[in-house]
């Protein structure tokens, strides 16, 4: 990659926002995201006084009126994989920043993967990468240290590249990437083809790894505010469209809908952690509703 001033510039705000998204939000109120990301659970004991309350199981308790406590088993130097989208449809933005730029779904992406990434690595844990659109494009096991944040954010800076997105093929081809288990990030709109995304899933799952879902869909695409006749741009090799929205809107609303519903409903199916994300949210509120939702298991 050449480091344009532009592509400089680019590293030095996605790194920024990383670090803010982390410090800014979290700082104080998440002391440490290992019990999230590095224990499994084992098997069940039986309570004893002195021992923590919070390991309780309440539903093995519902069920047969008895403590018992949930044990894990520790991991060491956990490895966590950010795989990002990096197809043309994730360059949709129409979210404006302060400065008036707009703020596209492969930025919030980028966000997402490097404020996880930050924080995996201040764990001492290891992080990899890799990046896809209609096949892989690059990737690789970076390491750990915090140093790496800064080569994980240089080559996301890379992104997002022409071409369709192949979700589904992508993550069957990284199946044979990842070693031995742990954890996979996805940050990607999604808006593929269902059953081969469902088939790629499924196969990183029967490897042991842990999978994290984040779609990231822009503002617009879920709200459709348009009002007036709108030229769509196509992406990914489509035709641009004139239409009148209010003609087509509730037809586009449903479908999105029911492809949304579809994906979660499978990633929920598969015990796979799903997270819908907006390209207008607070992605500070984003992650720490997310750990907040994980030391609840």
């Amino acid at each position: 990659m050449s480091l344009t001033p532009e592509i400089l510039a680019r590293i030095d705000r996605l790194e920024l926002d990383a670090r803010q998204v982390v410090e800014g939000y979290l700082a104080g109120r998440h002391k440490s995201p290992r019990h999230g990301f590095a224990v499994e659970f084992a098997q069940h004991r039986e309570y004893a006084p002195g021992d923590d309350i919070k390991h309780i199981d309440w539903k093995v308790y519902a069920r047969t009126e008895r403590y018992h406590l949930k044990q894990y088993e520790q991991e060491t130097n956990l490895v966590a994989w950010m795989v990002v989208d990096a197809s043309e449809s994730m360059n949709v933005g129409t979210v404006k920043r302060k400065d008036g730029s707009y703020v596209t779904k492969y930025d919030t992406a980028c966000t997402l993967a490097a404020a996880l990434g930050y924080l995996i690595l201040n764990q001492s844990d290891t992080i990899g990468f890799q990046m896809y659109a209609d096949r892989l494009k690059a990737g690789t096991r970076l390491g750990g240290g915090t140093g790496k944040l800064r080569e994980l954010i240089r080559q996301l800076a890379d992104g997002p590249y022409r071409g369709q997105s192949n979700t589904g093929a992508a993550l069957q081809d990284m199946g044979g990437l990842f070693g031995r288990r742990g954890v996979v990030f996805v940050f990607s709109d999604l808006l593929d083809d269902l059953d081969p995304l469902v088939n790629g899933l499924r196969i990183l799952k029967s490897q042991k790894h842990e999978v994290v879902v984040f779609q990231v869909l822009d503002a617009a695409e879920l709200d459709f505010p348009f009002r007036q006749p709108t030229l769509f741009k196509g992406l990914e090799e489509l035709p641009e469209i004139s239409t009148d929205p209010l003609s087509v809107r509730d037809q586009y609303l449903t479908g999105l809908n029911a492809h949304l519903t579809a994906v979660e409903s499978a990633c929920r199916a598969q015990e796979i952690d799903y997270a819908r994300v907006r390209t207008d949210q607070d992605l500070g509120l984003v992650l720490a509703e997310y750990l907040q939702k994980r030391r609840g298991r």
